[in-house]
């Protein structure tokens, strides 16, 4: 039985209470609110327990650092603020993907990663 310290509490918290995946640095910054002498590599070991443990995921984009998420419910995607870096849930899947297939193709799995800004940052005034 893995033993749930107090880090391991505040991180498994920052992520249910944060709803978005989150990298290892959010997870650090917002978990040091609550264990203030909290350092990385105790946020990457407790992240590893926790995975270990099926209670989060990892996720890889791209050109991205991974990002962790609690292990969701249910089959989803993602959006990726280009201004801020923050990923965000969406929650569907588009129907009719089989129909971009070439003839005689069958789909096993897909990922879908959609980039833009996020409504905070669409809302700054351009600073060009």
């Amino acid at each position: 039985m893995v033993r749930a310290t107090q880090q391991r509490k505040a991180i498994h918290r920052v992520l249910i209470n944060c709803g978005r995946p989150l990298s290892v640095n959010e997870i650090l910054e917002m978990a040091q609110n609550e264990v203030a002498r909290l350092g990385i590599a105790t946020v990457y070991r407790n992240l590893k327990a926790l995975q270990e443990e099926g209670q989060v995921v990892q996720i890889d984009l791209p050109g991205q650092p991974p990002r962790w998420e609690i292990t969701p419910e249910d089959h989803h995607h993602y959006f990726l603020c280009s201004a801020c870096d923050r990923l965000f849930d969406i929650h569907g899947c588009p129907e009719g993907l089989t129909n971009l297939l070439p003839k005689g193709y069958t789909l096993a799995e897909h990922e879908i990663l959609l980039r833009g800004q996020c409504n905070t940052c669409s809302r700054k005034p351009n600073s060009q």
